[in-house]
């Protein structure tokens, strides 16, 4: 028997086509004339990588210049360059990202580090990977950044953007922390806990994967939140809607954090909020492979331990 479809089947097929159109790679970028390339200073095949990079680019008509990350590189700085090249791990474009995301340059990331989940670069294959991105063929990848700020005595101490996640915790005494914690000004919970993960799907593959919490493709623009050693009280990873926001008030009598992708952090006191909410920045990421390349590099990731064998080969 047929079955006839209803404007309203219709309208579903019609959004669900939209959706896969919507997340389709939009390559012929422009090309790029003024490319900025950070150096890493701790990582000694940072320097003469970027040189060689540099080199080619001169030959392709394209300026590039060579720049620290520690060096005092300002928002007006970023935006005199079409293109940012990191050469480093997955910190260095974690820092990359939070310096950039406001000026709206994108990152083409070269992996010297252990992981790579967020670089496209091998260092044996970025000439080939420059030839394609200097042509346009690549495609710009958003990623969705949070904002925080911490709150004390009706005062904003403190804020900044992540691209993984902000924790608030537990300092050195090892004694969980009270986290009464709201979602769009509905209490929640409260945790007993260690900590408490407010991540990115960016950061669903750091920290939060390590304390249990799902893996969430990186262009979704959901909050992920996950506690670290909840005694006797909610013990499971939140998805929560696009767009929500969470306060979180921390009850402590010793010491206590919040951190920012691992890189930022300050004491809390009692009483202390922390808000974090989508940020008005997002991260820009050059890419030209497919966009199923995060379920491979996923993939190959879990199956290796790249910081198991570095600490079991640490000459290496």
């Amino acid at each position: 028997m047929l079955v006839q479809s209803t404007p309203r089947s219709n309208n579903a097929v019609e959004q669900l086509r939209a959706a896969k159109a919507s997340r389709a790679p939009q390559r012929d970028q422009p090309k790029p004339a003024r490319v900025l390339l950070l150096n890493h200073p701790r990582l000694s095949a940072s320097l003469p990588l970027a040189n060689d990079m540099a080199a080619q680019l001169r030959e392709w008509d394209i300026a590039p210049e060579i720049a620290t990350i520690s060096d005092d590189l300002t928002l007006q700085r970023f935006g005199d360059f079409d293109m940012i090249v990191a050469l480093g791990g997955d910190g260095m474009m974690l820092h990359t990202s939070r310096l950039t995301a406001e000026a709206g340059v994108p990152v083409l990331g070269v992996n010297l580090g252990r992981l790579g989940f967020l670089a496209e670069v091998q260092p044996a294959e970025w000439r080939s990977v420059l030839d394609r991105v200097r042509q346009g063929d690549y495609w710009i990848e958003a990623r969705m950044m949070l904002h925080a700020e911490l709150w004390r005595a009706e005062q904003r101490h403190m804020s900044f953007d992540v691209l993984n996640e902000v924790v608030i915790g537990r300092g050195a005494v090892i004694r969980p922390v009270r986290l009464e914690t709201y979602i769009d000004g509905g209490l929640l919970t409260t945790y007993l806990a260690d900590g408490l993960i407010v991540a990115t799907p960016t950061g669903s593959t750091a920290y939060a994967l390590a304390a249990g919490g799902p893996i969430l493709p990186p262009d979704l623009k959901n909050i992920l939140l996950i506690p670290v050693g909840p005694h006797l009280s909610m013990n499971r990873a939140i998805v929560l809607a696009r767009g929500s926001n969470v306060n979180v008030i921390a009850r402590t009598e010793h010491q206590a954090v919040i951190s920012g992708d691992g890189a930022i952090e300050e004491p809390l006191q009692d009483g202390d909020h922390v808000v974090v909410e989508a940020s008005p920045h997002i991260a820009r990421f050059v890419r030209v492979q497919d966009p199923s390349y995060f379920y491979r590099t996923l993939m190959a990731r879990m199956g290796e331990n790249p910081s198991a064998d570095i600490a079991r080969n640490p000459n290496q």
